[in-house]
């Protein structure tokens, strides 16, 4: 109830804002009236294949051919551009460019050259101007776009704040409206950030907290494992020396597993209801054994334990105890060819001995 209580604020707040735009955005639209007379035009143009419906709706065409104007001066100032299709009050009202599509009122209002947009609610993609290849879908979706191209916004307010942004793709309401003139983002159910580039965004903490995600489990990959910071973000840890500074050898660091204490525990019942029985260590026991080994949350809190690192660690205390066995090895092998050195000497000389008594035996048996 908490989050959904913040959300709907959250949408309280914007919407009246954005209303009062609507106000001089009408007071702009009066101001082309000459002595605010409109004309109310109703008809179609069969030699350029054109058709209106609308005070002054597509009343200065000229060449322009394929269009079709429903609603007070939907299309008022096209002239020679073709294929535009305007419906509802203001759709296209300065429109110059080709093969554009608004539905709702104020869509696409002040398109000047702006080429081949879909723009699909109130005052959806109002401000755009020479922006190219936008789709826009629902009230106040790519509200302050101006020149940026290739972006797809649906839902209410999505992506309302991108104005140069280009390539950008938001799903649901408010999805990408903090977005500016960042490229290439993907944002679903999230409001993105400001500028960047190149990222991908799903759900909104504290609304999502659980993901499922179809075709994962059962499906055998090779690859590298795939981990998550404590930001959210997904990624791999690259092992290539391209990617690291400061390489050196572990030596001693590892013996700090040998003070971890692994245990045996169940998950509380609220995250695993069946009460699996887990084996693995506290992240806070392993923080006073080595805090290098422990991921924290968002509050620089211990999380969860860097496992790949205890392995790593485990490694290196293998290899050692490895190394260890094999002098160990080696002094045995040493010390029985030593053995055996000295036990066929005394064998030697014990066959030399008996040799030696054998005949002094013989030599007191002859006198």
């Amino acid at each position: 109830m908490k989050t959904t209580t913040l959300a709907l604020k959250h949408s309280i707040n914007r919407v009246p804002c954005r209303l009062g735009l609507l106000i001089p955005l009408a007071l702009a639209c009066f101001a082309f009236l000459p002595g605010a007379q409109a004309i109310c035009n109703e008809g179609c143009d069969s030699s350029l294949f054109n058709a209106f419906l609308g005070d002054d709706a597509l009343s200065s065409n000229t060449i322009g051919t394929g269009n079709t104007a429903i609603g007070w001066r939907s299309l008022f100032s096209n002239t020679d551009s073709s294929f535009n299709t305007g419906v509802g009050g203001g759709a296209l009202s300065l429109n110059t460019g080709d093969s554009n599509a608004a539905v709702g009122a104020a869509a696409l209002l002040l398109n000047t050259v702006g080429s081949q947009n879909v723009a699909v609610g109130t005052d959806a993609l109002v401000f755009n101007d020479s922006g190219a290849e936008n789709t826009a879908t629902g009230f106040f979706a790519l509200f302050e776009n101006t020149t940026g191209g290739v972006n797809t916004a649906i839902g209410a307010e999505a992506l309302l704040n991108n104005t140069t942004g280009f390539n950008n793709i938001a799903v649901g309401f408010a999805a990408g409206d903090v977005l500016t003139t960042g490229d290439d983002n993907i944002d679903i159910g999230n409001e993105g950030v400001a500028d960047e580039a190149g990222t991908v965004r799903i759900g909104t903490d504290g609304l999502q907290t659980r993901t499922f995600i179809a075709g994962i489990t059962g499906v055998v990959v090779s690859g590298a494992g795939v981990v998550v910071n404590a930001s959210g973000q997904l990624g791999v840890a690259a092992s290539s020396a391209r990617f690291k500074d400061e390489i050196k050898p572990m030596d001693k660091a590892s013996e700090a597993i040998l003070a971890l204490q692994p245990v045996t525990f169940r998950y509380k019942h609220d995250l695993d209801p069946a009460g699996i029985p887990q084996f693995g260590l506290v992240a806070e026991q392993v923080e006073k054994v080595n805090p290098d080994l422990v991921a924290r949350d968002e509050q620089g809190k211990p999380y969860t334990v860097r496992y790949e690192a205890v392995n790593a660690m485990l490694l290196n205390e293998f290899l050692k105890e490895h190394r260890k066995v094999q002098d160990l090895e080696a002094n045995v092998l040493r010390q029985q060819k030593q053995i055996d050195t000295l036990t066929a000497g005394l064998q030697k000389v014990s066959a030399e001995f008996e040799l030696s008594k054998s005949a002094t035996e013989t030599v007191q048996n002859r006198q």
